[in-house]
Formats: C-alpha cells, sequence, structure tokens
C-alpha cells in the first residue's frame, strides 16, 4: 500500500476526514487490482494457439523427405519450363532460318534467269507479216496472216520497193508505194508507233496500212480491191 506523508500538519473538519479516508480507501484498491492483473505481454503469450506446422495432402505434418520430393519437383517443373522455352526458341530459329533460305533462293532464280531474247523474223514477204502481226496485236490491230498476204499479192506482188506511178495519186504527186500501196499522207497519219518512219520499210509500211483499213473497214480482211 502507498505511504501518504504530509509535510506539515492539517487541520481538517470530521467531513474532510471521511472524504480523506475514502480517497485513501480508493488508492490502495486501484494498486493492488494492478499488481494482481497479469500484463499485455503475459496475456498475449498464455493465450496465443500454438505455431501452424505445414502439412502434407494427407494431412499429415510435413516430413524432412517431402519436403525434398517438393523441392525435387518444383526444380523438374522449372526444368520443363526452360526446355519447352529452349525447343520454341529453336523452331523459331529454324523457320527464320528456312524462309531466309528461300528468299536466297528466290533472289538467285531472277538472277540467274535470262531476258527473253527477242524474237527474230525472216527478212521475207512471210517475216514481214509475222512481225507486222506481232506488233498489232500489241496494238490491238485487227487483221490476220491470210488477209495482209492476200491484199499485199494483189497490190505489190510482195515487192517493199513497188511504186504506182500511173494512177490518180501518182498524177497528184503522192504515188502509192511499198508493200500495200500506201500514199504518203495515209503513211503519216495512221503510222504504228515502235515502227520505222519510212513509207517503204516493209513493218512500217504494213502496219500502217493496216492500221488505217481498221479505221475505215473494220479489218485489212475486208479489204477485197483498192482502198
Amino acid at each position: 500500500m502507498p505511504n501518504f506523508t504530509l509535510s506539515r500538519p492539517v487541520r481538517i473538519s470530521r467531513g474532510q476526514k471521511v472524504s480523506a479516508a475514502l480517497v485513501a480507501t480508493a488508492s490502495c484498491a486501484a494498486a493492488l487490482a494492478f499488481t494482481a492483473a497479469p500484463s499485455n505481454a503475459q496475456t498475449t503469450a498464455a493465450d496465443a494457439p500454438a505455431a501452424v506446422k505445414p502439412v502434407s495432402t494427407n494431412g499429415l505434418p510435413l516430413t524432412a523427405k517431402d519436403r525434398a520430393d517438393d523441392g525435387k519437383k518444383v526444380q523438374a517443373a522449372a526444368s520443363s519450363v526452360t526446355a519447352g522455352h529452349l525447343k520454341v526458341t529453336a523452331v523459331e530459329k529454324q523457320g527464320h532460318a528456312a524462309e531466309q533460305a528461300a528468299n536466297r533462293s528466290v533472289e538467285r532464280k531472277a538472277i540467274a534467269k535470262p531476258k527473253a531474247a527477242p524474237k527474230r523474223y525472216a527478212n521475207n514477204l512471210d517475216g514481214w507479216i509475222r512481225e507486222s502481226l506481232s506488233i498489232m496485236k500489241d496494238k490491238g490491230i485487227p487483221g490476220s496472216y491470210e488477209g495482209l498476204h492476200r491484199n499485199i499479192m494483189r497490190e505489190s506482188a510482195g515487192d517493199p520497193n513497188a511504186v504506182n506511178d500511173w494512177d490518180i495519186n501518182a498524177i497528184n504527186g503522192v504515188p502509192s508505194k511499198g508493200l500495200l500501196q500506201v500514199i504518203q499522207p495515209t503513211f503519216d497519219t495512221y503510222h504504228v508507233a515502235g515502227t520505222p518512219k519510212k513509207l517503204t520499210d516493209p513493218i512500217a509500211n504494213i502496219t500502217a496500212a493496216a492500221n488505217y483499213a481498221a479505221h475505215r473497214y473494220g479489218s485489212i480482211d475486208n479489204v477485197n480491191s483498192a482502198y
């Protein structure tokens, strides 16, 4: 119980004596209660549950062997993931290498493939007609081998330098010339690009005449007389 010491005597009345006695009694009771009650640390330690120990799937505490097996399983899983990643990476590299090889193969073929040499035609009536037909096809000018050959034979007998010096065109100073007997103004108007700009050139003469006939008659095949 705590001691109360007064530094000097104090005179109190009877009522004050009762109050002081009550206060002293209450203080003693509080001190006793404080001394008897356990501390918070002691209460926590006494009331805390026992430590939870890890258990296996069957509910029994894990043994050292269980922990070792678990470690092996984790390592095996990690190894599997690593191996899978390596396999995927290897496949990707193989695919990339194959693609590069295919591209190089295409490039080599493109480089190695020679350009097609221009087709050569015989320097005669048959060759002139065939070369003219090839140009006419590219330019969309109608006409057949038969139609060209038939009109050439009638007009010039196949002579690329033939000149008509007696008809009305000759009288007017613009004689018909060449395989299909074309006058200069007609040749200049219907000349086909890519052929020589020479009236008596066999290819230029045939294609210009066929172009003129296509515009006026629909095709050189429709021409059966002087045109």
